[in-house]
């Protein structure tokens, strides 16, 4: 007996449920179906990302809508088209035997025009993403001063993306006397404020304990040194020869970066991110989907609205931002009561994060190393081996039989067998005798690494620079360190005294890296800016407070004064004579205007998605290629 019968859907709607191969409603489903059918009720619901919140919503929703008015009844607001399309393509499946019910995805990127005329032609429930939904109010395309129920799906998602104030004007125009349904993974301060502004005594009910990570996603995470993240990625992968994973970064460019040495390096992977038309999201989708690429690299935002099945890993190159974010990150996978893993891949001046994560999700992390070269090598035989033994012979090959045998005659068993493993193992065994083993890092009972801005000891052969770029930039200190030793491929102590201003920054090297800094990173491009970097004639030196504010030497940015007038060029500068005047441009500074773009803060990109963090502009890859996977 189906247990969906047991929650009071009407008939046309479990044959669509027996259609879909449901068998038993998840604990979401189970709490909100019969609870909506039963009561004209506003609901709080929170529960993890992949827990079936859409048929929690959706079943509810199409048997209470009247098929036969073609006025709007409801809206469903979600954060990313991705996610709208996804959601509108469900319910449309759900409502297959019900005449009549109409429902249109209004979205970004595509044309608005198009998808007003079929809100015209009558739309009884309207999927969409809070920027677009906006825009149609503003035009006056759309009418939603009737509609009986409003649905926010992921709500927390949409209020980090920054649609707080379209949310709040959206919402505004709706009748107040409507039933709102919440649904989201998290309970922030901003989901809150919403649901005491909008919703009437609403009921609330939780999957699992708030806030907290699903319990069928294992959680561990790789201490390493930050010039080792992509070869611990590469290892990683290659550990686990099976991998069918979405991978995390934080911003766009490094989504690019990794996705495109990842296909260099053999493996099959694509990026997903906001830059890409809706077109090319579409493909590497549908490839993702049908398994052709197993390492998805993408952003937070493009990666909301993944619905994807049996991802086995959920890996975090860079921790989001957000700590919060976390979450959405890791209900990647784990879904539909299958187990599933989320990896981390840290240094030690983001352990402070790891912790911060476990007391959100109510979950420990296990502390792993990085698999060694023979270990992988180890690994990737008995996968190979298996992979043999349960390939389905193909009987066309029979023809071709009695050749081969002339090839291979003269062999034993234990040769044959060897040879044809070595014709794939081969080419692993020689990458890792080419390439060290990761140098694993131990947290022990430090969850943070020491304040790099004290003074170094034995600091006689240091050289300070000067650098142009800062606060302002969206760097804080163990973030612009982080980014230095990236960069020019240093060990995690040859970066130090990392002090970070506004619109630039000042950081101490040993003596003997001075050429490569200055080679390296002047010119270099951060956001199509060029930087500059200059030797300081300060040393650093002083005292610093916990904020890492300079408390010698008269405070301030003092230091030594150029010695003389500039003429031309850029001349040794010193920390007094760098106080911010704007935005350097190439040969000199264009003064700073009001308004300007660094100091606006971040936009949303048409798919919602915010202008991000820099990051590092390379990734240490392996000295050797990496072989190519047949």
């Amino acid at each position: 007996m189906n247990k969906f019968e047991q929650l009071g859907l009407s008939e046309s709607l479990q044959r669509a449920i027996i259609d879909l191969g449901f068998e038993n409603p998840t604990e979401v489903q189970e709490k909100a179906i019969p609870l909506l059918l039963e009561q004209e009720t506003d609901l709080v619901a929170l529960a993890q990302t992949g827990t079936g919140k859409t048929a929690a919503f959706g079943f509810p929703l199409i048997q209470k809508i009247d098929a036969n008015n073609r006025n709007t009844q409801a809206l469903i607001l979600s954060p990313t088209r991705e996610l709208c399309l996804q959601i509108t393509n469900e319910i449309k499946l759900y409502s297959k035997y019900e005449k009549g019910i109409n429902v249109v995805a209004v979205y970004g990127g595509a044309s608005i025009s198009e998808q007003a005329r079929e809100v015209k032609r009558g739309a009884q429930i309207i999927v969409a993403t809070p920027g677009r939904m906006q825009d149609m109010i503003n035009r006056g395309l759309v009418n939603i001063t009737q509609i009986n129920y409003c649905i926010l799906d992921e709500a927390d998602e949409m209020l980090n993306m920054g649609f707080y104030e379209d949310i709040v004007s959206i919402l505004s125009t709706t009748p107040d006397e409507k039933n709102t349904w919440l649904f989201s993974a998290t309970m922030p301060a901003e989901v809150s404020r919403i649901a005491k502004k909008f919703m009437h005594e609403p009921v609330e009910i939780t999957v699992g304990t708030k806030n907290s990570g699903s319990a069928t996603v294992s959680h561990e995470f790789y201490l390493i040194n930050a010039r080792d993240r992509y070869e611990a990625l590469k290892r990683l992968a290659d550990a686990n020869p099976d991998i069918f994973s979405v991978v995390f970064c934080r911003t766009k460019r490094d989504t690019q970066a990794v996705a495109e040495k990842l296909i260099e390096d053999g493996y099959n992977a694509a990026a997903l991110h906001g830059d890409l038309s809706q077109a090319q999201r579409d493909s590497v989708m549908k490839s993702f989907r049908g398994r052709q690429i197993q390492m998805l690299v993408a952003t937070d935002v493009a990666a909301r609205g993944i619905d994807v099945d049996n991802i086995t890993h959920v890996v975090n190159y860079q921790l989001p931002d957000e700590i919060e974010t976390y979450n959405h990150r890791s209900g990647r996978t784990g879904r539909a009561g299958k187990l599933g893993t989320s990896i981390v891949i840290v240094t030690k001046s983001e352990l402070r994060k790891i912790s911060a994560i476990e007391r959100i999700i109510k979950q420990k992390f296990e502390e792993k190393t990085i698999p060694s070269g023979i270990e992988i090598c180890e690994i990737q035989l008995l996968h190979l081996a298996t992979k043999i033994k349960d390939t389905e012979v193909d009987h066309e090959i029979d023809n071709y039989l009695p050749a081969i045998n002339e090839v291979l005659n003269g062999l034993s068993k234990e040769e044959l067998i060897k040879k044809m493993v070595s014709v794939e193992f081969n080419r692993f065994i020689n990458y890792y005798k080419k390439n060290r083993d990761i140098s694993n890092q131990s947290s022990g009972s430090e969850r943070r690494e020491r304040d790099d801005r004290e003074p170094r000891e034995n600091n006689s052969g240091a050289t300070r620079f000067f650098v142009n770029i800062g606060s302002r930039d969206n760097f804080d200190w163990m973030q612009l360190k982080d980014f230095l030793r990236d960069t020019l491929e240093l060990g995690r102590e040859d970066v130090y005294k990392v002090d970070v201003k506004e619109g630039f920054s000042f950081f101490n090297t040993d003596a003997e890296h001075a050429d490569k800094v200055m080679d390296v990173l002047n010119g270099m491009l951060l956001e199509g800016r060029k930087i500059n970097v200059e030797i300081s004639k300060n040393d650093g030196g002083g005292r610093r407070d916990h904020n890492g504010r300079s408390s010698g030497g008269g405070g301030g940015f003092r230091g030594e004064r150029s010695s003389g007038p500039r003429s031309g060029g850029f001349g040794p500068r010193t920390e007094r004579s760098a106080a911010p005047r704007g935005d350097r441009k190439e040969g000199g500074f264009r003064p700073r205007t009001e308004g300007t773009s660094s100091e606006r803060p971040a936009r949303r990109s048409e798919g919602g998605e915010r202008n991000e963090r820099p990051a590092s502009r390379s990734f240490e890859a392996a000295k050797t290629r990496r072989p190519r996977r047949s």
